[in-house]
Formats: C-alpha cells, structure tokens, sequence
C-alpha cells in the first residue's frame, strides 16, 4: 500500500504566506462568535432593562474587533517574524506618498459618502443600520457610535489591508494577494446581505491597489470610516423609530 509523498516541512516563506490568512480567519471569527454571543448579550441586558444597554453592548463589540482582528494578529506578526515592522505592514508615513494619499482620501469619500447617504435611506438598510438600537440617543451614544466605528474599522484595516496584504504580495505578487484578500474581505460581509458582499468586491481592490501603491495604511482606513459613519448617521436621522436627543440623560 503506497502514498504519494508530501513535503511537510515549513519554510519561513510559506509561514508568512499561511499565518496571515489563518489569523484573518481566527480573528474575525473571534470577532463575530463573540458579538453573537447570548451570553455575553445577556450581561449586558440582565441587570436594566434601559436602552442604554443596548450602546454597551455594541460598543463591546467594536472593541473585540479593534484586538481581534487588528491589535491581537498584528502583534502575533510581529513577534513570529521579527524582521518586520509596523512600516512593513502600512503603519507609517511616508512622504513621498502623502500627498497621493490624501488626494484619493478626498476623491473617494467625495464618491462613496453620497452613495452611503441615499443607500442608507432605504427601508432594507435601516433593518439593520444603526447598529445601537436604542429609540433616543444622548450625545454619549452619538460619541461612542462614532468612536466604535472608528476604532473597529481602525482594526478592521490593519487587518485586510496590513496584516493580510502586505506579507501575500511581497510572496506572490498583486493579483494573488489582492484575489486572496478580496475573497476574505468580501466573504466577511455575506452575513450582512448580498449588496454588501458584491459591493466589498470592487471596493475591496481599489483599496487594496491604493493601499500598495502608497504604502500605507492611511487611505483605507479613512475612506472605510467615512463610509460607515455616513452610513450609521444617515440611518439615525431616517429611521423611525430612532431619534438623537441632545439633552438626553444617561442613566
């Protein structure tokens, strides 16, 4: 009885080629399993039943994606393969390219926030958006609404367009990574509907086209927060049955 032989030795190439998509893997599953959690819901929810358990719990959330899927894999990188550094993975300025990448962070919030704004306005959005469904915010839920956002997609980039990008094209070249990132990126986003998910497609390569040719991490991570927060805001002022209230107290 015979097999056909296989290599498994593991050189430092194929490990950076293999630990950033497991770790794409391990951490927005984190991410996801625990903002799903009833259990962890239900220490928010068991001890008041006042909206504002609602806010902490989505903020919760952000956080665990902010550590795992941006702080928690970047470090993990880091720490294996020491002959990289935060510049190598887009955390960094670099001259040459600024002035590039601020012009695409104007052009393309110029496109993507009208498109959020009147998208954002459909009833089949505001099913979902905004994610804190609580009837009236106070302006500590307007803040942590925009400071969770901030740092999730913050975390949500170092991923996709640091952690995962950077070591794949640097091994096999740009329409590999980008064709491994996209999949990824775009897979993330099938629990949010069919829209979402072909629309992460094109977006997805544009940013990560941007993200190389300027070497950094910059042009990603402030179009994205434009989109959501455009998104998250225009659902607060369309939807229903949810109202800002400025002289709202916090219980």
């Amino acid at each position: 009885m015979n097999a056909i032989p296989i290599d498994f030795r593991l050189s430092n190439q194929a490990c950076l080629l293999s630990v950033p998509i497991l770790l794409t893997l391990v951490g927005f599953s984190v991410f996801w399993f625990i903002s799903k959690d009833s259990g962890i819901k239900r220490r928010f929810y068991e001890e008041s039943d006042t909206n504002l358990d609602n806010t902490n719990h989505i903020f919760f959330t952000k956080v665990v994606g902010f550590l795992s899927m941006g702080l928690i894999p970047l470090v993990i990188m880091l720490v294996l393969f020491p002959n990289t550094d935060l510049a190598y993975y887009g955390f960094t300025i670099i001259p040459e390219t600024s002035m590039l990448s601020l012009l695409w962070i104007v052009l393309l919030s110029v496109a993507v926030i009208p498109l959020a704004y009147f998208s954002a306005k459909k009833p089949k959005n505001l099913l979902n958006y905004p994610q804190i469904r609580t009837r009236e915010w106070s302006r500590r839920t307007f803040y942590l609404n925009l400071f969770g956002w901030f740092i999730y997609l913050v975390g949500y980039e170092v991923l996709f367009r640091g952690t995962l990008l950077f070591p794949i094209y640097q091994l096999v070249g740009l329409w590999p990574a980008i064709a491994i990132n996209v999949a990824l990126y775009a897979a993330t986003h099938i629990p949010k509907g069919i829209e979402e998910t072909i629309g992460a497609v094109p977006l997805g390569i544009v940013l990560c086209i941007l993200t190389l040719q300027t070497g950094t991490l910059w042009i990603a991570i402030f179009v994205h927060v434009a989109l959501a927060w455009t998104n998250s805001l225009t659902a607060l002022k369309f939807h229903p049955d949810i109202h800002y209230n400025s002289r709202k107290k916090d219980v």
